[in-house]
């Protein structure tokens, strides 16, 4: 599976340095001269490509928001027992990390554009909680998940759980030792995450 961040022409180079740049600092701190040398290109390349600054971040935007639609498509696609067997396991691992390698910036952006990122973070929060609920409704299409009596809490939730990972990451490797979105990291995580999806949190958990 391709990562969207494989794609390094000079459109592709600029947005990904501007997501670092804004995951660092801020938008708001980030100029289109600052992006343009981090990407090695002049600014008047960054306005032909993107149109103002404001157009660039909306790209931005955009990027994390499918990537983060890839990361659930791919967890979510059961294996032939259900999504939530031992076996989606390492197909889940290969995802995330393709998706989320560790230098990614996605999680800092995600961090303050969701906290402190105003009316533009509301529009993002909005998007990835429609691909959970979207995720969600496909996956009780198959069978493989009740979306429950209140679906729209229930995504969520759902959602919640998975920003959590990526918003604490830095100090959930601090209490466990590993960091969770690596290999290791999530085939320990992912195996209880399934197990609690699985059995519920007071059902017997299923060694993996």
């Amino acid at each position: 599976m391709r990562s969207p961040s494989d794609d390094r022409t000079a459109r592709a180079r600029i947005r990904d340095e501007a997501l670092t740049l804004f995951a660092a600092h801020g938008p708001d701190a980030v100029t289109v001269r600052d992006i343009a040398a981090a990407a090695g290109v002049s600014p008047a390349l960054v306005l032909r490509h993107y149109g103002s600054k404001d157009g660039l971040r909306e790209a931005v935007d955009e990027h994390v928001a499918r990537t983060f639609e890839a990361m659930l498509e791919q967890v979510s696609n059961p294996a032939e027992t259900g999504p939530f067997d031992a076996a989606a396991l390492p197909a889940m691992t290969h995802a995330v990390i393709d998706l989320l390698p560790a230098d990614s910036a996605i999680p800092g952006y995600l961090g303050r554009m969701l906290l402190t990122g105003g009316p533009k973070g509301s529009v993002l929060f909005g998007r990835l909680h429609a691909a959970s609920r979207d995720t969600l409704a496909r996956m009780a299409d198959a069978g493989h998940a009740d979306p429950g009596a209140d679906p729209d809490v229930r995504a969520a939730f759902l959602l919640a759980n998975d920003l959590a990972v990526l918003l604490l990451r830095p100090r959930l490797q601090e209490i466990l030792g590993v960091d969770p979105l690596s290999s290791a990291g999530m085939r320990r995580w992912g195996a209880e995450a399934l197990s609690i999806y699985r059995n519920g949190l007071g059902g017997n958990a299923t060694q993996i």
